[in-house]
């Protein structure tokens, strides 16, 4: 028994039984980095256009970047990662947004902010896809798999949804430019601790291929989607450029799609995405990204334009959304165990949109209790999605192939997140500029330098009106968007509790490491439909 080798060529990360947590420790350390640096500017908006005169247009390029880079470049990287090696993979990531950051924070102009932001974005995509694949392999039993995924997310959400507590009081004590300089010493610290705790993990040696032609067709659809989400409020949603724009973003796209069936090494094999709790996974945690993430985006323009706080306040005041997305994450545990992932994603979903409709009554004279009620409930319903939805693709993409699923993961969520950027903040814009043009409200345009801010007074009053009318129109398309995911879950993710088979055990090798789990596998044999195997050793 002992000469037989397994029929995966994976090969299974050897370290330690007692190392395995403090591995998940350093991986999740490193993802929250990760998560921190996508949000961390979000409050340095008034900042970044006193300092660099930068309009709203190119605002939103800065923060989008980051995950638009991250989204276009993590497909490639999940295929190369598995090849080359996960924990080296981990390490590169980490070094190239440290060095890329301290060239942000010396960054004179907006369009340099942007080249440093797509270059650390590019570092996430080696860093992101590895954590992930990692953490499965570390724990291959599904139960320890769903523990160690739940506190991954919690990680990842809780880094980018405390990225503005963070900005802001790195903001108000030093500049925007100590956003950049704070990943230097995290992503030093995670880099040492990687090679004593992390074990390296990869898949058979053989070449690395990149999928050159995917990754320009999938790079460039993108790019052209949300050049035109942005550039609408400004040009017109009707003007032939944008038009052109959108146009070639669904040509490029559909170019995409032709090629990766076409192509023998695909940076995205689209036979992966047949399976129903792939691609219906993905696709929530798209649209969950892109309604959080685009609210957190207006919530941080709205506590400081219209509820007069500082940036640091303004993050502060944005705590109880990540405490209460840590929650949820873990109250998806149980819920997976014992109802399968259907029921949690809806839950958190419906949670989600009702949030938006919280916040979609908000009125000029709202105190920070609706803010408040928003944040709890969507913190909730986003941290059981995140944990779920992640468990569903992990769950259904075999072992040896989890950079991949791990990379799809990954990009679903970072797009939806470029996307809920672009696309609430375009509507914030558009919305806020008519509502000024048609009451004549004279107040200052979402480009004004420092309007925000100043004195801690926010907006004038009218301003504030139109402002608000903005702030609802993005909770109703919130609204809209998170209630399409959830049909989406509804119809199409299985109901009831996984069989064993579904739970990350049918990708392990069928040799002799398979018996370690049996004793844990067979006093639940009746649940999983296994109780004939797991008897007979």
């Amino acid at each position: 028994m002992a000469a037989r080798r397994p029929a995966s060529r994976h090969t299974r990360p050897k370290t330690p039984n007692r190392w395995p947590r403090a591995a998940t420790a350093v991986l999740c350390l490193g993802f929250f980095v990760l998560g921190m640096d996508v949000t961390v500017l979000n409050v340095a908006v008034p900042a970044l256009q006193h300092d660099l005169g930068a309009t709203l247009a190119q605002v939103q390029w800065i923060v989008d970047g980051y995950a638009l880079a991250l989204g276009a470049a993590v497909l490639a990287s999940g295929a190369v990662t598995d090849r080359i090696g996960r924990r080296r993979s981990f390490v590169a990531g980490l070094a190239v947004c440290g060095s890329v950051s301290a060239l942000g924070a010396l960054a004179r102009h907006p369009g340099q902010l942007i080249a440093a932001r797509c270059g650390m974005g590019l570092g996430a995509a080696l860093l992101m896809p590895a954590t992930l694949s990692l953490i499965s392999n570390l724990h291959p039993a599904a139960e320890a798999r769903r523990r160690a995924i739940a506190a991954w997310a919690a990680a990842g959400a809780v880094g980018g949804l405390t990225g503005p507590v963070i900005g802001g009081f790195l903001v108000e004590e030093f500049s925007w430019r100590a956003g950049f300089w704070v990943n230097v010493p995290l992503t030093a610290l995670v880099i040492a601790l990687a090679p004593a705790f992390v074990p390296e993990s990869r898949t058979a040696p053989g070449p690395a291929r990149t999928d050159l032609g995917g990754l320009v067709l999938s790079t460039a659809g993108f790019l052209a989607l949300i050049w035109s989400v942005i550039e609408s409020p400004a040009r017109g949603w009707t003007d032939p450029v944008v038009l052109t724009g959108y146009g070639a973003a669904v040509a490029l796209l559909a170019c995409f799609v032709a090629w990766e069936r076409s192509s023998r090494h695909p940076m995205l094999p689209l036979s992966l995405l047949r399976d129903a709790r792939v691609s219906t996974g993905a696709a929530c945690l798209a649209l969950m990204s892109l309604a959080l993430f685009g609210a957190l985006f207006v919530l941080t323009l709205y506590l400081q334009g219209v509820q007069g706080c500082s940036p640091w306040r303004a993050g502060v005041h944005i705590l109880p959304l990540p405490a209460a997305l840590a929650l949820g994450a873990g109250a998806a545990l149980p819920l997976l165990a014992r109802f399968g992932e259907r029921l949690p994603v809806v839950l958190g979903l419906t949670l989600v949109t009702c949030a938006f409709v919280v916040q979609a009554g908000t009125r000029t004279e709202s105190g920070y209790a609706r803010v408040l009620a928003f944040e709890l409930v969507a913190g909730v319903g986003a941290g059981l999605v995140a944990c779920a939805a992640t468990e569903t693709v992990m769950g259904a993409v075999p072992r040896e192939r989890a950079g991949l699923g791990s990379a799809i993961n990954d990009a679903t969520r970072q797009l939806g997140s470029a996307l809920g950027v672009a696309v609430q903040g375009s509507v914030l814009s558009t919305v806020y500029t008519s509502r000024l043009e048609e009451g004549n409200a004279g107040g200052a345009p979402l480009r004004a330098a420092g309007a925000f801010v100043d004195g801690g007074t926010g907006l004038p009053p009218a301003a504030r009106e139109a402002f608000v009318a903005a702030v609802t129109t993005t909770a109703v398309t919130g609204a809209m968007v998170s209630l399409t995911a959830t049909a989406a879950a509804w119809y199409w993710l299985p109901s009831g509790a996984p069989a064993a088979a579904e739970c990350g055990l049918k990708a392990r090798p069928a040799d002799g490491r398979r018996h370690r789990h049996r004793r844990r596998r067979s006093g639940r044999s009746g649940r999983s439909g296994r109780s004939g195997r797991s008897d007979n050793r």
